[in-house]
């Protein structure tokens, strides 16, 4: 198997394990993005720097809310308190959520909290840059957690 192959086992995991725990909190879920594009496109898409290789995973909503969802694992770093999210994917999402405004962007991240690009963005701009500046360096701390921005499963229950 592939270095991508494996990275791409994990995040389809995860988008699961994402999609899941939206549906428990009574969202409802559509497959969007890259994921959904036929193996051809997807690997044309791979040799290009087009946008649309970051295109939100899902499409949710609950009642009149209406929000997309790019699910990020293997984000934080092993040897420190920051999630590491790529330059790449940071501005493709405020590209995405500028066209698309009012419509969130939020970005589930693998320990299931959550930032939007615009908050990467803010929490990064005088802040230590990767070295290469390649990842916006975030702190674990500034993430939101799942349940306040997509409400609790025992909330969507009783509901």
């Amino acid at each position: 198997m592939t270095r991508w192959q494996e990275r791409k086992a994990v995040g389809d995991q995860h988008e699961q394990r994402v999609a899941e725990a939206l549906k428990a909190r009574g969202w409802t879920v559509h497959p969007c993005g890259q994921g959904t594009y036929p193996s051809a496109v997807q690997e044309a898409l791979r040799q290009t720097r087009s946008v649309l290789r970051q295109f939100p995973d899902f499409i949710a909503a609950r009642g009149p809310d209406f929000v997309t969802i790019d699910a990020k694992d293997r984000m934080p770093s092993t040897h420190t308190d920051r999630y590491a999210i790529s330059a790449d994917t940071v501005n493709a999402g405020l590209l995405f959520t500028a066209t698309h405004a009012p419509t969130p962007l939020y970005y589930v991240l693998g320990d299931m909290k959550v930032l939007t690009p615009v908050e990467v963005l803010h929490y990064t701009v005088h802040a230590l840059r990767h070295r290469s500046g390649a990842y916006h360096l975030v702190s674990t701390h500034r993430a939101h957690h799942f349940d306040e921005v997509f409400g609790s499963a025992a909330s969507a229950r009783a509901a």
